[in-house]
This record gives structure tokens, C-alpha cells and sequence, in this order.
């Protein structure tokens, strides 16, 4: 073999070697990025979560309100509650299926 040869097949295993490293950079920034990416999953489950609960605080503090009227608002708070029964109803068929 030549030197010029030699040199060629030097550099060729130098560039492979330099692949080889980027490549098992990037095989750990992609490993990185996929454990973030399971977090930032279980933040989502958790803050669907909370955003659940606040929202039946919310309807929970309405109904309350509803309740709460003065005697004018008595058909609507009646209107509410009456339909509040029915999808409760709803709900429990649903169950029962």
C-alpha cells in the first residue's frame, strides 16, 4: 500500500470514527428528548386533571349560586335543578347498560 493510500484510508477511518461519535450523540440527545417528552406526557395527565377537578368546583359553586337565589330567580333555579336531575338521570342510565 502507499502512503498516499494510507493516508487516504487514515483520513477515511478518521471521518467513520467522527460519524460514529456524532451519530452516538445524537442516538443520546434523541434518548433525552424522548424522556422529556414522557414528562412533559405525565405534566399533561396531570394538569388534565386539576383542570377537571376546577371545572367541577366551578359547576359545583354555579349549582350553589343557583340555589342561593333570591326569591325572583326562583323559576330559574328551578329550571337549573330540573335539568341538573335529568342528566344525572342520564348518567345513571348510562350506568346501568
Amino acid at each position: 500500500m502507499t502512503e498516499e493510500q494510507s493516508k487516504l484510508l487514515y483520513n477515511y477511518e478518521s471521518r467513520v470514527h467522527q460519524l460514529m461519535r456524532v451519530c452516538d450523540d445524537l442516538k443520546q440527545e434523541n434518548n433525552d428528548l424522548k424522556s422529556q417528552i414522557g414528562g412533559f406526557k405525565q405534566l399533561q395527565k396531570e394538569l388534565e386533571e386539576a383542570n377537571r377537578i376546577i371545572k367541577v368546583k366551578y359547576d359545583n359553586l354555579k349549582t350553589a349560586q343557583i340555589i342561593s337565589v333570591k326569591q325572583g330567580d326562583l323559576k330559574n333555579a328551578k329550571s337549573r335543578l330540573s335539568k341538573l336531575v335529568k342528566e344525572v338521570d342520564k348518567c345513571i342510565a348510562l350506568l346501568n347498560e
